[in-house]
């Protein structure tokens, strides 16, 4: 049996503990929250193809040369939004560029909010040669085609 001493020490102590439970849960939870939202790469990349293409783009046309892939989101096709490709030689201030091995891929900021992440492909098939974004950890499905998707919610 406990003696009314060690329950009085435990009543004492236990919200103590508590306390400090508490609020040790919450750095680390915090800090654990913190360390794995830095570990998110939210820069859009390019795959081999992706860039051979480009710059077999940049070598064959001389006009061609300084130019950029733009990818930007509109409202449309069959899931809601579709990607939008398409050869720029100027910035605007809202852009964000990503850059690799030479070769530069711009994209605006609204659309940057839906392309997070994201990997941008290009293919040749039988019935189309065209730059897809591959992947998007935005997008909960779209079309077969690659050219829309529905926003997660």
């Amino acid at each position: 049996m406990m003696s009314s001493k060690s329950s009085s020490l435990i009543k004492r102590v236990t919200p103590m503990f508590t306390s400090w439970i508490r609020q040790n849960h919450r750095l680390l939870s915090s800090s654990a929250l913190r360390e794995a939202s830095s570990l998110v790469d939210d820069s859009i990349h390019l795959t081999d193809n992706c860039i051979r293409r480009l710059k077999e783009l940049q070598t064959s046309e001389g006009s061609a040369k300084d130019k950029m892939l733009r990818l930007g989101v509109e409202t449309g096709g069959c899931s809601g939004f579709q990607y939008v490709f398409d050869l720029d030689d100027k910035t605007n201030p809202d852009d964000r560029v990503f850059e690799t091995e030479g070769v530069r891929l711009v994209v605006d900021n609204i659309s940057y909010d839906f392309l997070k992440g994201a990997t941008v492909d290009y293919v040749e098939e039988l019935i189309r040669a065209a730059f897809i974004v591959a992947a998007n950890p935005s997008a909960v499905g779209g079309c077969s085609c690659k050219s829309s998707f529905m926003v997660k919610q």
